[in-house]
């Protein structure tokens, strides 16, 4: 059977892709080597909580087109992200903001905080920050660093901040008013009823096989200029690949880098509320978790069991899932290696996080696919 598109990738890049070139009338057929669809945003029910399996995920934007077309497609809570921060016996709210500063320095007014930060910076002499920990100290001083960046950071990237490059912190943002919004976007929410829900809804009508690996299912007919499956059935003009593009061509050029995360996740029985809050993060180095995440409140649950998650950062191997790309400069340039490989498939388009080497949210995902399907229409 002829059709248009083979989308490798039953996450939220491809959902949508799939969607828009359903309604255009297009034939597709979507794969994906998970069990599940929805990649990374896959929610699953625990006890009648809607559990982030791949960690947190908040929907947040300042692009109204985006905000409108996600509610079309679901009912948003009216969720806002206020994590808190724990560094041995203190709890700090984030962002840094007014809440921060006057628990850590007894203070009250935004001028003190902001004196107190400035001369902190200015007894550091920092003029040109040549690793992260200096460009971060450079930004907000020696308590706000020691206390809430550095340990969070090394266990992030696994190195130490004095290893790290300085343009990965392009900037720490400061707020000089008692506002625990992590976000500044104007849109913010969770779907009730989870993600998974609209990646489905988004999925109707397209074939969606599951555990069902790429290489595995097609091969290349060049004569033809297409991509034909492994039995016969079926035969693409074009691929639309959200895999890791170096896995597409078999790491030819090199092994992009990544960094992975490991989750534990665990049912507390007869416990209604652990923690207080859905997002916790633990700035100590030496405690081996990033944070714990409590899935209730993503949507002001009240069940009388709660669902926790551990979060580990690791280094990423093949494999392992990749999570964050390693954007330093060795790896854009091994990625724009790839780029120019890519040139040349000129019936394979690449998207998503690992297509195209990048970190992305979740409105920018949704964005970035709508452009690609414009642009193929």
């Amino acid at each position: 059977m002829k059709m248009d598109y083979l989308i490798v990738g039953a996450g939220l890049f491809g959902a949508v892709f799939a969607n828009e070139m359903k309604k255009a009338g297009k034939k597709c057929v979507v794969i994906d080597k998970r069990a599940h669809i929805a990649g990374n945003v896959y929610t699953e029910e625990i006890s009648g909580i809607n559990v982030h399996k791949y960690g947190a995920h908040i929907f947040h934007t300042s692009d109204k087109k985006i905000w409108q077309y996600v509610n079309e497609l679901a009912e948003f809570n009216n969720y806002i992200n206020s994590p808190i921060a724990v560094y041995k016996d203190e709890l700090y709210n984030l962002p840094f903001n007014m809440n921060t500063f006057a628990k850590m320095w007894n203070i009250r007014t935004p001028k003190e905080a902001a004196e107190r930060i400035q001369s902190q910076i200015a007894d550091l002499q920092i003029t040109n920050p040549s690793n992260l920990e200096e460009q971060a100290l450079s930004l907000v001083g020696t308590d706000i660093y020691e206390k809430l960046v550095k340990g969070y950071t090394e266990k992030q990237w696994g190195r130490d901040c004095r290893d790290l490059p300085a343009f990965i912190i392009k900037r720490l943002p400061v707020r000089f008013t008692f506002d625990n919004n992590y976000f500044n976007d104007p849109y913010q929410g969770i779907p009730k009823g989870g993600y998974t829900a609209i990646v489905s809804k988004l999925l109707e009508g397209t074939e969606v096989l599951l555990n069902t690996e790429f290489k595995d299912f097609v091969r290349k007919d060049t004569e033809n200029d297409t991509y034909v499956t492994n039995d016969g059935s079926y035969c693409f003009d074009k691929v639309l690949y959200t895999g890791m593009i170096d896995e597409f061509f078999d790491y030819s050029e090199g092994t992009l880098e990544y960094r992975s995360l490991r989750f534990e996740t665990e049912l507390l029985q007869g416990e209604e509320n652990y923690q207080g809050n859905a997002v916790v993060n633990y700035t100590e180095r030496e405690v081996p978790y990033t944070r714990i995440i409590e899935h209730k409140h993503f949507e002001f649950g009240h069940q009388p069991d709660t669902v926790i998650t551990r979060e580990y950062p690791m280094e990423w191997k093949k494999g392992d899932e990749p999570y964050y790309p390693v954007n330093d400069d060795k790896n854009a340039a091994l990625y724009q290696a790839y780029t120019k490989r890519a040139q040349s498939e000129k019936n394979v388009l690449f998207g998503g996080r690992l297509g195209q080497y990048k970190y992305y949210d979740m409105d920018k995902v949704i964005a970035a696919a709508l452009e690609m399907a414009q642009a193929q229409l």
